[in-house]
């Protein structure tokens, strides 16, 4: 995994931004540290009874800098938007399915809408450049770049301007939203192979691990996506692993993803918790923490989904994901499904007694 680039590799606003988001953890909060471990390990439970829900304890406190943490106006953001490399034929499904489950999730009908309303998430859709724009509403951020990005396979799929503005526009919208907690998304056609093109270019990750069967590829689908895949990678003639990430995020990513990677740069640098979904916000994950290495102290990973990459994605983050249900829908829904576990450390944290308060024996010294 790269380290951060240099920050006169960036525009002055976005490397201010970075800049921003210095360490939190337990190295850099030694006493906050000592202290919620005390708490955490004196509360009417077994030491260690709560399992990983004690890592996000300790997590959400360290973040937050205080003892009792407590989550407010999470906000989920679902960013759609189309990629060029669909030309090549590397999804099983067209591009218009893209705007067809966009104006899904405008009529409440998609998955996400069903779990941002079970868990009482904010919800907000962002147009960040669906090939075909749908009509303007209330229920739509206008945030579009274009109409989809370029062919990756052929030249640059956002050019470093666009990528640049991306960051700037997700980081943006979260600036504008209340709350301390983020949850993100993200709805494209062919996303999937922009992940795991920055899965390789990023961290250096074959491309047998990377590339999985997206929406449903048959085997021949399969390879033909690989070889697609291995022309975008040997267009740009710089070895896996060897990309800065705004060079890669020019070179294969889109427009969500830029988006979303600015999302988590600003919600970081406001120490708000950042639940990161699935393969495709993996990449966007690895693109935020390249340009600022503490960022993952913030964030959180919903789960373990099933497309092939998404295990590799989550080994080159250092990420253990709190759940493993072999989703593969996006749209945010294994984030969405994972916040009540966030939110119930947080809970257990406040509401739970110590043995101390309780007047329960603690455990017996030896």
């Amino acid at each position: 995994m790269n380290h951060a680039i240099p920050a006169d590799d960036l525009p002055a606003d976005l490397a201010a931004l970075c800049a921003r988001i210095t360490p939190r953890g337990a190295e850099a909060q030694p006493a906050l540290a000592a202290r919620l471990r005390h708490r955490i390990d004196h509360l009417t439970k077994p030491l260690g009874a709560l399992g990983r829900l004690e890592s996000l304890m300790l997590q959400i406190g360290l973040l937050q800098g205080r003892e009792h943490p407590a989550l407010r106006a999470p906000q989920l953001l679902v960013f759609a938007a189309d990629h060029g490399i669909a030309a090549q034929g590397v999804s099983a499904y067209p591009q218009a399915v893209t705007a067809q489950m966009v104006a899904n999730m405008r009529g409440g009908g998609a998955a996400i809408n069903v779990l941002a309303r079970q868990h009482g998430l904010a919800w907000t859709l962002v147009d960040a450049g669906i090939a075909s724009a749908p009509p303007a509403g209330p229920d739509l951020v206008d945030a579009r770049l274009g109409a989809g990005s370029d062919d990756a396979a052929t030249g640059p799929a956002l050019g470093r301007e666009r990528a640049l503005e991306g960051l700037r526009r997700g980081a943006a919208l979260v600036a504008a939203r209340p709350g301390n907690a983020v949850v993100l998304g993200e709805m494209g056609i062919a996303n999937t192979s922009a992940a795991a093109l920055l899965l390789a270019a990023l961290a250096g990750t074959p491309l047998d691990q990377a590339v999985g069967r997206g929406t449903g590829l048959d085997d021949a689908g399969l390879a033909h996506k690989r070889a697609v895949l291995q022309r975008a990678l040997d267009r740009v003639g710089v070895a896996p692993g060897r990309f800065s990430p705004v060079q890669a995020l020019a070179e294969f990513g889109g427009f969500e993803i830029a988006m979303m990677a600015g999302a988590m740069l600003q919600a970081a640098a406001e120490h708000r918790l950042v639940l990161v979904d699935g393969f495709i916000a993996g990449a966007a994950a690895l693109v935020a923490r390249g340009l600022a290495p503490s960022l993952a102290e913030a964030c959180v990973f919903g789960h373990r989904g099933a497309e092939a990459g998404h295990a590799a994605m989550l080994q080159a983050l250092g990420a253990e994901p709190l759940l493993d249900l072999g989703l593969r829908l996006g749209e945010g829904s294994g984030a969405a499904l994972a916040w009540p576990l966030v939110a119930s450390a947080v809970e257990l944290l406040a509401g739970m007694a110590s043995f101390d308060s309780a007047g329960v024996s603690g455990p017996s010294e030896t």
